[in-house]
Order: C-alpha cells, then structure tokens, then sequence
C-alpha cells in the first residue's frame, strides 16, 4: 500500500528543559525547538506527556509559546500546542493560549483525574472543550495513552466525536503500545491523521495508511525516526528503545538529549514529582545509546 499523500509527517514531543529552580529555561527550550526542525522534524508538539505538560501552569505555557514563536517558529505550520487538564475551564484556555498565537494543531488528551469514565460522560467532556475552543481549532489529535491517564478512548468514542465535531477532530495519537489498537484505528477511522506514539510500531503502520508521529525519540535521534515515517523499518529505533524503557522515560529522553546537546547536567532537571535519573543510571544510559549510535544502518 502506497504512503498516504497527505501525511502529518514527524513531529518531536518536545522535552522541556528546567532552570534550578524548575521554571522553564526559555533559551534552551527555544534552541532545542529550532535545532530539532533544523534536524527535519516539521513540528514541535510542546506540553505533551514527554514535556512534562501535566505539570505545566498556564502562564509558564503562554511564556514558552511566545519564546518559540518570538524565535520564528510559526504557529500555524509547526506548533501543535497539547492540553492536559481535567476541567474543561483549565483545557479550553491552554489551547486559547495557542489560539491567540494563531496556533490551529492541538493534542487534546481526555481528563484524567476520574478514573474508569463512560464513554458517554468523555463524549460530553470532550464535546464542551472542542466548542470552547471553537472552529478555529481546526486540526485537533485526540489523545490515546492509556497507561499515563488511565483514560482510554475507544474506537467508538472516537468515532462519535469525529461525526460530531467534523471541522475539528482530525486525527488520533494512539500511545498505548498495542498493535492491535493500532491497527483497529486504520481500518475504522483511516480519514483521519492515526499518528503513531510507539516507534517500533511506526514504519509498518506508515504503510497501512497511517499518517505519522509525535515522539520522544525525535528529541534525541530525528535521524533514526525518517526511515520509520516514510514506511522503513529502522533496527536502531528498536534497540533505542529497549534501552531507554528499563528506565523512567521522559527522565531518560531528557538526559540523553542533555548527552546529545553537551549539557547533561541541565537537561536532567524533572518537574515534581517526577525525578532525574542517578548519575550511574546516566553514565550506563549513555554508554547504551552510544554504542547503538556507532551502528551503520542497516
């Protein structure tokens, strides 16, 4: 099966770096953008589960998006702006701080606080910030990562809420690992953007009609992930990802993209009540990633 023409395409799930005080450090998280688009993401999704966003306040978050767009990043081509909020009140103005950006690409993650909701009470959720958010939200992922929030989206739910909110909904992150979500989401929803969080699962969903993903690794190995997008197996993502799994993932992504940038020490910095890695864990870390690196491809 041919690659779908219109495809979303590589999107970095872009880490957050931390002052010692765990503000945000805007300089480093502006560089890091611009150095990942320059590496050939074509966009940055901020605020997502590997930028720590749950943990995020609103005015931290209206700060960095005008950091990113102050540096030339545009809004409207390269932001996807991702919302994590329980009420609807706190998820309709994080995405009114990209709105007023002219930002049109959310990732809308369910509400995560109540566990075990109906389909019929997320439907009602999602319904009340898709309409607060209004038409010019134009380009909305809903979010599937069950293991974070403990809030799965069904095929069905995703299926109302297209019908529904049709000039809205435009695609699917699904996060959860599994191949056979994967897969039931191509052959239901396949008009709409199925972006794809597992990397070891990318490349053969590419060539089932998906179209694209937002990920972690693309903060530390973009070259890796362009095989994997355009529908070509890559062992060395496989492997990466064997390697940093054993550890807490966001802590580990962010310690190696401090390894990459010459900065580790920086980088490492978590958001509570997450935690850095040891730095016995880092030095074995690395020395993992930096013999997969030394690999050709195959």
């Amino acid at each position: 099966m041919p690659l779908r023409a219109d495809r979303f395409g590589l999107s970095v799930a872009l880490a957050t770096p931390f002052g010692e005080d765990r503000s945000i450090d805007l300089p480093r998280l502006v560089a890091h953008g611009l150095q990942s688009l320059a590496d050939g993401c074509k966009s940055l999704t901020v605020f997502g589960t590997t930028g720590e966003g749950a943990s995020l306040g609103l005015n931290e978050r209206n700060r960095a998006l005008g950091a990113l767009a102050g540096a030339g990043v545009d809004p409207r081509t390269q932001l996807v702006v991702g919302i994590a909020a329980s009420s609807v009140e706190d998820a309709i103005a994080q995405g009114r701080a990209g709105l007023l950006l002219g930002c049109s690409s959310f990732l809308l993650a369910p509400p995560f606080y109540f566990k075990n909701p109906w389909d019929e009470g997320l439907f009602d959720w999602f319904s009340a910030v898709l309409t607060g958010l209004g038409p010019k939200a134009s380009n909305v992922i809903l979010y599937h990562i069950p293991q974070v929030t403990s809030v799965g989206l069904s095929v069905e739910l995703v299926d109302r809420l297209k019908k529904a909110f049709p000039r809205q909904v435009a695609g699917v992150k699904d996060s959860s690992g599994s191949w056979e979500n994967a897969e039931a989401l191509l052959r239901r929803h396949g008009d709409l953007h199925i972006l794809i969080g597992d990397e070891r699962l990318l490349a053969k969903a590419m060539t089932l009609g998906a179209s694209g993903t937002i990920c972690g690794l693309a903060n530390i190995a973009p070259d890796f992930m362009q095989g994997p997008v355009n529908g070509i197996e890559e062992p060395r993502v496989g492997a990466l990802i064997d390697v940093v799994l054993p550890f807490a993932f966001t802590a580990a992504v962010k310690a190696l993209v401090g390894h990459r940038r010459g900065d580790a020490v920086v980088w490492s910095r978590m958001r509570a009540p997450l935690r850095s890695l040891s730095e016995a864990e880092c030095l074995k870390l690395f020395a993992a990633v930096d013999s997969i690196r030394a690999r050709r491809a195959a």
